[in-house]
């Protein structure tokens, strides 16, 4: 485990910034709450157009699952959280291919295979603490948050998803920049993705003929069975997952058959 122990050394310093940012920007949403939970504010929302209400999921916020499935994790989290996953999920193999570097890494006794699993895996655990350090910190804000209605459960639901959510997007560039060792494809797929899918969950549904699209956007998948609500979704959550282990998959299939650029 080498390559994960370098991985996850080299990056340290930028992926603890991503944590500290996320989490912070989740505790700021978060303290909102108590000046949101007003009558006043609910009749604000109840005076903004169907159709706007409709794209960005709004309703009552003077319920916490409502407020928190919009403001805390319903668009800067995961769209932070897509940035980070293709930012990194690029630089894993694309990156260094680029930069020439990569040749000098397989100099070393680690197979391609191997290489490129184990930093995968670093990217993997990166999410997962991002996503752990911002359940535990709303979690701990219960209390003065005035939102103790909304369950810890509920929280590790939203956070787990939000984890597969971002490594569906990792396993993404991960995979189009294993198989082409460029990084702007691997970023323009990644980033195409992320806005169709999020234009798919929000805007797409107001225009009848689209409907449709909203089954296919990650978004949908993330969000769309009301975890803070409902729990956990296993469907969508195995769908996230199902579809990062097959970008991934296909990614390292080819990055050990074909011929390393430099």
């Amino acid at each position: 485990m080498r390559v994960f122990g370098k991985a996850m050394r080299d990056n340290r310093r930028a992926w603890i910034g991503w944590t500290v940012a996320l989490a912070a920007v989740a505790a700021m949403y978060a303290s909102f709450y108590p000046s949101i939970n007003n009558p006043a504010m609910a009749d604000a929302l109840n005076s903004f157009p169907q159709s706007i209400k409709q794209a960005f999921h709004m309703e009552d916020y003077t319920k916490p699952e409502n407020y928190f499935a919009v403001s805390v994790f319903g668009l800067l989290v995961p769209i932070l959280v897509a940035v980070f996953a293709i930012s990194a999920g690029v630089k894993a193999i694309a990156g260094d291919e680029e930069a020439g570097t990569l040749d000098l890494v397989q100099a070393q006794p680690v197979s391609r295979v191997s290489l490129a699993l184990q930093r995968f895996l670093a990217i993997t655990v990166a999410l997962a603490v991002i996503a752990a350090v911002m359940c535990a910190v709303v979690i701990a804000l219960r209390g003065p948050g005035r939102f103790t209605a909304l369950a810890p459960g509920r929280l590790f639901a939203i956070c787990l998803q939000l984890a597969l959510f971002g490594l569906l997007f990792a396993g993404l560039a991960y995979g189009v920049g294993a198989w082409t060792g460029r990084r702007a494809y691997a970023t323009a797929v990644g980033a195409v993705v992320a806005v169709l899918g999020y234009l798919g969950d929000s805007f797409f549904t107001q225009i009848d003929s689209l409907k449709w699209t909203e089954k296919f956007s990650p978004f949908n998948w993330y969000l769309g069975g009301e975890p803070l609500k409902n729990g956990v979704q296993w469907g969508h959550a195995g769908l996230l997952l199902g579809f990062a282990v097959l970008f991934v998959a296909a990614g390292t299939w080819r990055f050990n058959h074909r011929d390393i650029g430099v």
